[in-house]
């Protein structure tokens, strides 16, 4: 009992190290629109600063991805607290556009680092038998984490001095008691080599998973594409077309969306893969439908209730999505399959939201978001009818 209980102590520890990860990659959200006014950028900027984080979470991925497999959980987790840390230093002494550049991509590699050694870590200290939970805290950690960046932000620029500055020194206070509490935790890789042995990961699709990996593949992209843009230019468009300038309020709409995903991604196992990823879908068509009546409409409301709907839709469809594909690869093949996934879906944070960054000066923020809109619901349409044809087999 006693080593239970020190276990899932050690489990919740390791977990919210992970949230503090995540957290420092959205923390910037609610605050563009200040940096849009220091630095006097547009929104096409916004979109490419904010891009630039996947970007690095996919390089990280790709260089990186089997490197605490190799040289164990702890050294790679210190390792992406300190690229966290470089982080908030590049947003403290940010006095151009390269500073917050460099600040995203390094967000980024530290997210990258995280995502799949922080995962592995939860489960592996968690006791034998304790798998489900495990999976539970790490979920809630990675997704709860996201959401707790733009609401800590916004509150703390809304209520507290140095909107700019506080922020990012509450992070690093953060990163600092997080990189001494992993230091007392223990190490779950036994057999550790050397930096060498650390390779690039090419993304690996064998043949037989290719028919689950389409579908599940454009629900991810399109799902991370709804979270890019709720988490890049929603707080321009609550400022500009709703006139809401709490920061508060705008960091609070973009935690609505990442707690929803939380909830959506913890029903999974109660309705299963075969039904998650097409509701996960149809949901997901809502949310695009919510959030373009928003912007029709120019509804508080409505945006609020497209980032819960949508939020849930993206967590059932991806933790759906995951579960479909690892189940269908083969065991050596697993760890590229999801690579691959993981790749696709940060590619949806990053290049629909250029996109929209792009069009906003032709169209204006409601045009460009509606053209996003109609091209993520086609894909998603796409999607939902190939699962509607061809469902998840049962036993995945």
């Amino acid at each position: 009992m006693d080593g239970d209980r020190r276990g899932w102590r050690q489990c919740v520890l390791a977990g919210s190290v992970f949230a503090v990860c995540m957290a420092g990659t959205t923390l910037p959200t609610p605050l563009y629109g200040l940096y849009q006014q220091k630095f006097d950028f547009s929104e096409l900027v916004v979109t490419v600063v904010y891009a630039v984080y996947a970007f690095g979470v996919i390089a990280a991925l790709l260089l990186a991805g089997n490197a605490s497999d190799t040289l164990g959980r702890r050294p790679v987790l210190l390792c992406g607290l300190g690229f966290a840390a470089a982080s908030a230093g590049c947003f403290l002494a940010a006095d151009d556009l390269a500073a917050l550049y460099a600040g995203r991509l390094l967000s980024g590699l530290s997210a990258g680092l995280f995502t799949g050694a922080a995962t592995a870590y939860v489960m592996e200290l968690a006791p034998a038998g304790g798998a489900s939970r495990a999976t539970f805290v790490a979920t809630a950690a990675n997704m709860g984490g996201l959401g707790c960046g733009p609401l800590l932000a916004g509150l703390l620029a809304q209520y507290a001095p140095a909107p700019l500055y506080l922020p990012f020194v509450v992070h690093l206070a953060l990163v600092a008691a997080s990189a001494l509490v992993l230091l007392r935790l223990p190490e779950t890789v036994r057999e550790r080599r050397s930096l060498g042995a650390v390779r690039p990961r090419r993304p690996d699709l064998p043949q037989r998973v290719r028919a689950v990996f389409a579908p599940a593949a454009i629900a991810a992209f399109v799902g991370f594409a709804l979270f890019g843009v709720f988490t890049s230019v929603s707080p321009a468009f609550l400022a500009q077309s709703l006139h809401v300038t709490d920061h508060a309020v705008s960091g609070s709409i973009v935690a609505l969306a990442f707690f929803a995903s939380t909830a959506g991604q913890l029903v999974v196992d109660r309705i299963g893969v075969r039904r998650s990823l097409p509701l996960g879908c149809a949901l997901l068509l809502a949310g695009l439908a919510l959030l373009a009546g928003a912007l029709y409409a120019e509804l508080l409301v409505l945006v609020a209730a497209s980032a819960l709907v949508g939020g849930i839709g993206q967590g059932l469809a991806f933790r759906g999505a995951l579960a479909a594909v690892a189940a269908a690869s083969p065991p050596d093949h697993r760890a590229g399959v999801i690579s691959a996934l993981f790749v696709v879906a940060y590619t949806g944070i990053s290049v629909p939201v250029i996109g929209v960054g792009v069009l906003s000066d032709p169209l204006g923020l409601e045009g460009a978001g509606l053209v996003f809109i109609a091209c993520m619901a086609a894909l998603v349409t796409i999607a939902a009818g190939y699962l509607l044809r061809r469902p998840v087999p049962a036993g995945e």
